[in-house]
């Protein structure tokens, strides 16, 4: 089959993992871009469980095809939330127990979710030093799988059936769109950026990529802090991250991705997530600035369902001081990631690896 073959939305499913895909594109101009302009957004919270239920099934799907995942076995995994609804999917598809390793920031209506789907939480309390929550999730899930023989975990994080899960995303935006000139995706795990990115340049080689980081994230290069959104981002560095493929990177804090979400909500009753905002903001610039006609694409990974009791919520967001100010209309830049450590809306169009770049230096030191 090609994985690349693009069938037309499904009037009926005989089973809920039929429902996953051909999501819809919607055009998002005004606040973000003026009249004439704007983007396309992939709304891929139209997923029973957002964009990472692609994922989650491949992954297992391939998984149990190499006879790495025995029939009826246990699925252990780290999830920030997304992931694991995905897992879960993939549990009731294809039979197999899943245990969600997550930490105290998952969302209590995501926690109900994913037991009500039958999925097992397991929640770590105290963060790594240097690896943070990620981190502390990541060694809880070995531990699992030490006490548990049979178990198999996806590691999402490194796992290249992550990166091949999103090929029919990019056929969907072609068969959709036409042509695509820019690409906006969030990167957390690296998978729907990489994976999306190198489909669409097999057809548009001369495709740009913008990836959308958050603020006190260490995946380009700047110093690891501790962050509040969640779902893009990582104090590790996932060995699915592209860095190779990106045009550019934006680092985008809280505060600004808060006002995106509640302005697409309230201009195109479409919204999501702290990614949702981040990339909107940034896809919002890209159709600005851009020239004019180009064709702008920009990944939602999820709805905002999940977020109604922290993002849409004022006394949460003043309590985290979200609402103190104006957001700004053009992103800061700076030359290098490691130039300074930056805590809002920033540009770079210098994208290197921070491991690769480390390792150079050892080596050379080494001499």
């Amino acid at each position: 089959m090609n994985p690349l073959a693009y069938n037309p939305a499904p009037t009926s499913a005989s089973g809920p993992s039929g429902l996953v895909g051909n999501t819809p594109v919607l055009r998002i101009g005004e606040p973000f871009a003026g009249e004439g302009r704007g983007f396309w957004a992939k709304l891929e919270g139209a997923n029973p469980g957002g964009i990472k239920d692609r994922p989650g099934l491949h992954m297992v799907a391939r998984a149990k095809a190499r006879g790495d995942l025995a029939d009826g076995a246990a699925i252990v995994e780290s999830s920030s939330g997304t992931l694991g609804l995905g897992l879960a999917l993939a549990g009731i598809a294809y039979g197999h127990p899943v245990t969600v390793v997550t930490d105290p920031g998952l969302e209590p209506v995501i926690r109900r979710a994913l037991t009500a789907y039958g999925a097992r939480v397991e929640l770590v309390t105290t963060a790594h030093p240097v690896g943070g929550w990620q981190q502390a999730r990541r060694e809880k899930v070995a531990e699992l799988l030490a006490e548990h023989p049979g178990a198999w975990c996806p590691d999402q994080y490194n796992n290249p059936d992550n990166t091949a899960a999103y090929a029919p995303l990019a056929a969907e935006l072609i068969a959709q769109l036409g042509r695509i000139d820019v690409l906006v995706a969030s990167v957390g795990t690296g998978g729907h950026s990489a994976g999306i990115s190198a489909a669409l340049r097999r057809t548009f080689p001369d495709l740009a990529l913008i990836g959308v980081d958050a603020t006190g994230s260490t995946i380009f290069g700047q110093p690891a802090r501790q962050r509040l959104m969640r779902g893009l981002g990582s104090s590790i560095h996932p060995g699915n991250v592209a860095h190779d493929a990106f045009t550019e990177v934006h680092w985008v804090a809280p505060a600004e991705a808060v006002w995106a979400c509640r302005a697409l909500a309230r201009r195109h009753y479409a919204s999501g997530g702290w990614s949702v905002g981040a990339v909107a903001l940034v896809a919002g610039w890209a159709a600005r600035t851009w020239p004019a006609g180009s064709r702008i694409a920009a990944v939602f990974p999820d709805g905002p369902h999940r977020y109604l009791d922290t993002i849409y919520n004022d006394g949460w967001c003043r309590g985290h001081h979200l609402l103190d100010g104006p957001v700004p209309r053009e992103p800061d830049e700076i030359t290098d990631p490691g130039e300074r450590a930056v805590v809002s809306w920033t540009r770079c169009t210098t994208v290197t690896d921070p491991v690769a770049a480390a390792d150079h230096v050892a080596l050379a030191g080494a001499r």
